[in-house]
């Protein structure tokens, strides 16, 4: 009978689950993403300090490309780009702050370009959190080692790069309206949506 009089109830139901965001399933999925790219970053960030300060540090700087690029190992005791160095202890509460927040966040993501985000941003904290517990002249007052150098700009580093590239596509996820949880929209437009389906 309900063939014949219209979609059969089992396809609406399917066709409602369809509409629906995945939520359960996707979690699980989006966090290893996120813990993925955080690692990634921290890695790149942290092998790079490595190798430079055993190989640059107290030699002139190396020029790749003339006028533009060199590679020069200087000590921040500031924020990213050299900012504020006199405040180092407050930077490194700053950070931390920051990744108790991503850790937080996290149960509630299900967007994959969220979890992208997140992670560049937490890899790009703890990169410098690191600096700030292990190198001199101590610890929450480690200075972070920057190595990267283009003409006219602050020196910086891998760390520095991740924390600047995630909050440009935090920024444009907000402006084209993808909230965490993967659906587009403010939450009340995501809520009518969902009440309206019912």
């Amino acid at each position: 009978m309900q063939a014949t009089r219209g979609t059969p109830l089992t396809a609406a139901t399917d066709q409602h689950a369809a509409d629906r965001p995945t939520t359960g399933s996707a979690a699980p999925r989006r966090i290893v993403g996120l813990v993925v790219t955080a690692v990634v970053a921290l890695a790149a960030d942290q092998v790079s300090k490595v190798l430079v300060v055993a190989h640059l540090e107290h030699h002139a700087p190396v020029t790749l490309v003339p006028g533009v690029l060199d590679l020069d190992v200087v000590r921040n005791g500031g924020a990213a780009f050299s900012i504020g160095t006199g405040a180092t202890w407050l930077f490194t509460a700053i950070a931390a702050g920051v990744v108790i927040a991503i850790v937080r966040t996290a149960s509630r993501l299900r967007s994959r370009a969220w979890a992208f985000t997140l992670g560049l941003l937490l890899g790009g904290a703890l990169g410098n959190l690191v600096d700030r517990f292990v190198r001199s002249p101590g610890p929450l007052r480690g200075h972070v080692v920057d190595w990267i150098h283009l003409h006219h700009w602050p020196v910086f580093n891998v760390a520095d790069s991740c924390i600047v590239v995630g909050g440009v596509v935090a920024v444009l996820l907000s402006l084209l309206l993808v909230n965490l949880d993967g659906t587009r929209g403010t939450s009340d437009e995501a809520g009518g949506h969902r009440r309206g389906g019912r």
